[in-house]
């Protein structure tokens, strides 16, 4: 698939073929469910679990008599009624540490990537060379983005450090891209070198 590429400035600067492998894949809804639905699992943080009545460090022992002494029957210590008890229904911990085949992960983002430059979503551009935010957000006003955008350049250079300023703008290296955030933005602005990375990604 042969797309154009532009200068920041919205500039014709040629074409470039992009990898049918990694572009041209024909996307499934279940495929993109299951990365995503992973991604957001692996995402979740794992609750400290609380120390219940089995768990603290107190005597077993019987502290009174079970009648005649005034106070109600307990066996020991440990019940969460007392000062330095046991949590009564305390937070579990659960693990949110789902697997997937690293086959589909990498299918997922391939499929993601595919969506966009069949609808011609994709904005290929030479490279991220200006330094300035503001000057980054006017390039990306000709542009036409929108509001929200996904970078994912090659280079990680002063243009990469300079689109984390703005606001809507998620920035991605090629080795960091995930399936979600393609999906979750209106515009997708690649460089020519991220272009090549993601290629050599998927394809050795």
């Amino acid at each position: 698939m042969k797309v154009k590429v532009q200068t920041l400035d919205a500039k014709a600067s040629g074409d470039i073929e992009l990898n049918d492998g990694v572009f041209a894949v024909e996307p499934r809804a279940d495929i993109l469910h299951r990365v995503v639905t992973w991604q957001l699992e692996k995402r979740r943080a794992t609750a400290r679990g609380t120390r219940e009545r089995a768990d603290v460090a107190r005597s077993g022992k019987k502290f009174g008599r079970q009648k005649g002494g005034g106070t109600a029957r307990h066996g020991d210590r440990r019940a969460p009624v007392f000062i330095g008890g046991g949590k009564a229904h305390g937070a579990r911990v659960r693990d949110f540490n789902p697997s997937l085949n690293k086959k589909i992960r990498a299918l997922g983002l391939k499929m993601a990537l595919s969506s966009h430059a069949k609808a011609g979503s994709l904005i290929v551009v030479d490279a991220f060379s200006t330094a300035k935010t503001a000057e980054l957000k006017a390039q990306f006003a000709k542009l036409g983005t929108g509001k929200t955008a996904l970078v994912i350049d090659g280079e990680a250079g002063n243009g990469f450090l300079a689109a984390r300023n703005l606001i809507g703008v998620n920035v991605l290296p090629p080795g960091g891209a995930t399936v979600d955030a393609p999906l979750n933005t209106a515009a997708r602005v690649v460089s020519r070198g991220a272009v090549e990375k993601l290629g050599a990604r998927f394809n050795g």
